[in-house]
């Protein structure tokens, strides 16, 4: 029996206990990384993490491993045919919008050198202290997932809310929000840290 304290979000399966303890909030610099989260967070929208986290594989196999280049030539008639692909969420508007966002990517990546370098400059202040459970139930949107949610948008990006841009950045490391219990908490602020960009 496994009793190491996790964020309760996290028991429900296996899947996501492993999630939860090797990747979400850990920091990542890869652009192929944060271009395929952002979008998967954009799938998730109205769903459970579980249902995408699931189906994670195949997302990335139609999609190319989210490489940003090869989504960018996508078309209609791939659209027409990932409606079709039962393994993945059939959403017609997410999907248009994974390939919109990669074309909206490529204008960034050659404005700013990299996603990352652009994400990450909206990293907020870092706290002292894990958080506690009941403060992050509170925890929605911030200030900064209102300022890259707009900044996004502003370029052309979809599903990019306010909501699912602080979901993005949880997961992504640019806050750390296991709570105070968690035995993760520790080793992601350790590896928040050392991050550094390029």
């Amino acid at each position: 029996m496994n009793e190491k304290q996790r964020c309760g979000w996290s028991l429900g399966s296996e899947s996501m206990r492993e999630y939860h303890d090797i990747e979400w909030g850990f920091p990542t610099g890869d652009d192929v990384g944060l271009f395929e989260k952002i979008n998967l967070e954009g799938f998730q929208s109205g769903l459970s993490w579980k249902t995408v986290l699931d189906k994670r594989n195949d997302f990335r196999r139609v999609f190319h491993g989210f490489d940003v280049e090869k989504v960018a030539r996508m078309g209609e008639r791939d659209v027409v045919r990932l409606l079709g692909d039962a393994s993945i969420i059939r959403h017609r508007g997410k999907i248009e919008s994974t390939i919109n966002n990669a074309r909206r990517c490529q204008e960034l990546i050659e404005e700013k050198g990299s996603l990352a370098a652009h994400i990450w400059s909206f990293e907020p202040p870092r706290r002292e202290v894990a958080p506690t459970t009941a403060e992050i139930s509170t925890f929605v949107t911030s200030p900064e997932s209102v300022a890259l949610s707009k900044d996004l948008k502003k370029r052309g990006w979809s599903f990019v809310g306010p909501t699912t841009m602080y979901a993005f950045m949880q997961s992504m490391g640019l806050v750390n929000d296991h709570d105070e219990a968690c035995h993760v908490w520790p080793s992601a602020e350790k590896a928040r840290k050392r991050f550094r960009i390029g």
